[in-house]
């Protein structure tokens, strides 16, 4: 039997992100969070200063029998732009950089092979920037950024950037979305 396995993205604002991977078949549980940074328990105020080193990210916990690492990175790949450094669209900071923020040495060696495979497949017109590093120093966002498109689908920015995401997801992904 597969134990449920945890890996931690960053693809720019959680709220995006998280809109998307709620959708991912075999994905038991998404989080919004801030991770890889020095402050403990830094606020949302804190992170969005820029001077934590936190990265908005999700925290995911999903069962590998049902979608694999590789399948959960490749949506990833997908839903945000890899090439653009401390940069998502409008959103510019190093709390919107591209992150994989493994949990095993599994999860390590795939993302970079998937780097590796992308990288030489010239999908991407510029090199990737995405930091593949260990999870540290993460914490859970404040209450109300979880399930944040989930409870203001006509807010602005969920519908300007978030439900483009999830459209991408939902056209590029059919095979892997619940239900």
């Amino acid at each position: 039997m597969n134990e449920l396995q945890t890996i931690t993205l960053g693809g720019g604002c959680f709220w995006c992100t998280e809109s998307v991977y709620v959708q991912v078949r075999g994905v038991m549980d998404v989080e919004s969070g801030y991770s890889n940074g020095q402050l403990q328990r830094p606020s949302y105020e804190q992170v969005c200063g820029g001077h934590t080193g936190h990265n908005e990210v999700v925290k995911l916990t999903y069962d590998p029998a049902q979608i694999s690492t590789r399948e959960v990175l490749e949506i990833f790949f997908v839903i945000h732009d890899p090439t653009t450094l401390n940069r998502q669209g409008n959103d510019a900071g190093t709390q919107y950089r591209s992150g994989i923020y493994f949990s095993s040495p599994e999860q390590e060696a795939v993302a970079r092979e998937v780097i590796a495979e992308m990288s030489a497949s010239g999908v991407y017109s510029r090199p990737i920037v995405t930091e593949v590093v260990p999870v540290r120093n993460y914490w859970p966002a404040e209450d109300y950024h979880q399930d944040f498109f989930e409870r203001n689908p006509a807010q602005g920015y969920c519908m300007a950037v978030a439900a483009p995401k999830v459209a991408k997801f939902h056209k590029a992904f059919a095979r892997l979305q619940k239900g």
